[in-house]
């Protein structure tokens, strides 16, 4: 079965890519990428398994991808899944920007869909945060409800799915909703040390300087992260399941700390002991307009503080009963945070891993 597949060889892109080739030896991923990821990617194929890995130039801001004419046609006649990745995640980044790429870009997807002959399945990635400004608990059935968002990309994500779901009667279709994704459960790799790991180099800063670590996250605001190992794991389950076609499955903790018990358990483990004290939200927020202010918060961009402080939770009902039976399960944070702090501890000082962006949830 040929599968396309965009976001490759990205964070998400590539696991799970290695993890479909895993699944079904018969497999081939045809990988679209943009140009300048084009050497990155075939490096990567060749490191999972280069004869059943195509890696081809293209870009989704073009109406037909950027293909030619011939590897248009071939491929509306051969892929049979496709699993659409690729986005903007910043959080800081301009509209314009994001619409080309989230939405404009996922309508191109969506038109290559529907020109294929035989397409069995769309997975698309979402975000949990197309809820935007919302509170209280948002069900995976729900998307449209008058919210405003924080960001662009939240809101580019948003009208990207709105023009998904309403594909779905012509598209078969499985929505996937991640919270923010951390590194892997058992090993604590990630490519970058940004959104919440942010935190830990709040307390890396303030033990080296052996001052007292500072908290400044809502008591009572959820902050929900997840595994990228649980992510992928969890969208090879559904690709196997057709009765999850037309499904929006949020894959998000269940159970997640808050904002401020986020603090003391990356202090507890990294030092051995928790925070000191609370600094208000709003504070810590307009202190970031500031860049001589943001170097006291380890570089911490304000736009991802709003995540700290927003009292929001995402059901999973449907997401458990459809992924359980398949041994699929989201751990709890408490259970993996050891290996996300070892990690970064053994690659803090590595400028390989500094964040060029404010990465949002993805």
């Amino acid at each position: 079965m040929a599968i396309l597949i965009t976001g490759f060889p990205g964070f998400l892109g590539g696991r799970l890519v290695a993890g479909l080739l895993e699944d079904d030896p018969e497999t081939r991923i045809v990988a679209l990428v943009e140009p300048k990821m084009v050497e990155r990617a075939r490096e990567r194929a060749g490191e999972l398994d280069g004869g059943r890995i195509e890696v081809l130039e293209g870009d989704i801001t073009d109406r037909r991808l950027g293909l030619s004419d011939q590897d248009y046609e071939r491929l509306t006649a051969e892929v049979r899944a496709l699993f659409h990745l690729a986005a903007i995640y910043d959080l800081a980044v301009p509209l314009e920007i994001a619409e080309k790429v989230n939405v404009e870009g996922t309508g191109n997807v969506l038109d290559f869909c529907l020109a294929c002959e035989s397409l069995e399945r769309h997975h698309y990635v979402s975000t949990a945060y197309v809820a935007g400004t919302r509170t209280g608990t948002v069900y995976e059935h729900e998307l449209a409800l008058g919210q405003d968002f924080k960001n662009h990309y939240e809101s580019t994500k948003f009208q990207a799915e709105v023009w998904v779901r309403e594909s779905m009667d012509r598209v078969p279709t499985t929505v996937y909703r991640p919270a923010i994704v951390v590194g892997d459960s058992e090993t604590g790799e990630t490519p970058k040390f940004d959104g919440p790991y942010y935190i830990l180099r709040v307390i890396s800063r303030a033990a080296r300087m052996k001052q007292p670590v500072p908290r400044f996250g809502s008591g009572n605001a959820p902050f929900n992260v997840v595994p990228v190992d649980f992510v992928t794991h969890a969208m090879r389950a559904a690709a196997r399941d057709d009765a999850l076609t037309g499904e929006t499955l949020h894959l998000v903790d269940s159970d997640p700390v808050s904002a401020s018990e986020l603090f003391d358990l990356l202090a507890r483990e990294y030092l051995g002991k928790e925070t000191a004290y609370q600094l208000p939200p709003s504070l810590v927020a307009g202190s970031l307009r500031f860049s001589g202010m943001r170097k006291l918060f380890a570089g911490a961009p304000r736009e991802s503080i709003r995540y700290l402080n927003h009292p929001v939770r995402f059901d999973t009902r449907r997401a458990q009963a459809t992924l359980e039976p398949h041994g699929v399960v989201c751990p709890r944070l408490q259970d993996y945070v050891g290996p996300i702090v070892s990690f970064y501890r053994g690659h803090e000082d590595d400028e390989g891993y500094m964040p060029t962006g404010s990465a949002g949830p993805r």
